[in-house]
């Protein structure tokens, strides 16, 4: 790939980061749809790994099927383009276990600050289910690169 090439995907990499993370923020600490209002907040946390997904396994059909969706595959989504598009900002980021480690450490800092903040609830299950979306989002990123590689090097 040519070097202007590199720093146009590199540069247009940096401003879909940058929307991804205001979106996050908005979905993760604002979004009144989300069930992130202001009103009687208190401290909502689960420290029992599987427990919540567990629960909306087996309660799927009175807690809904849009719930169950929005909050088992919606923290597996809501992380993939982390996952996807560091790798493309900078070739530090092209190790699997560093961006692992990276997403568990940036979601975690996103408990913490829901936790604090009492917005939402520190979730273990959350922590893991991101995780691994950041994880999909890496080898997502790996198989396309390789297909890049494959066909125009």
């Amino acid at each position: 790939m040519k070097a202007e090439h590199k720093k146009a995907l590199r540069i247009c990499s940096q401003i879909i980061f940058g929307a991804y993370i205001i979106l996050l923020t908005y979905f993760l600490f604002f979004a009144e749809s989300m069930g992130r209002t202001f009103e009687s907040r208190t401290y909502h946390y689960n420290l029992v790994l599987f427990k919540e997904i567990r629960r909306f396994i087996v309660h799927r059909e009175s807690l809904g099927t849009m719930a169950v969706v929005l909050n088992l595959f919606g923290n597996v989504a809501a992380f993939i383009p982390f996952g996807m598009i560091l790798p493309i900002m900078h070739r530090r980021f092209r190790s699997f276990f560093y961006m692992l480690f990276l997403t568990f450490e940036f979601s975690l800092a996103v408990e913490v600050i829901q936790l604090v903040c009492k917005v939402g609830s520190f979730d273990v299950d959350d922590l893991l289910l991101n995780t691994i979306g950041g994880a999909l989002g890496y080898l997502l990123f790996a198989v396309m690169d390789y297909i890049r590689r494959k066909k125009y090097e």
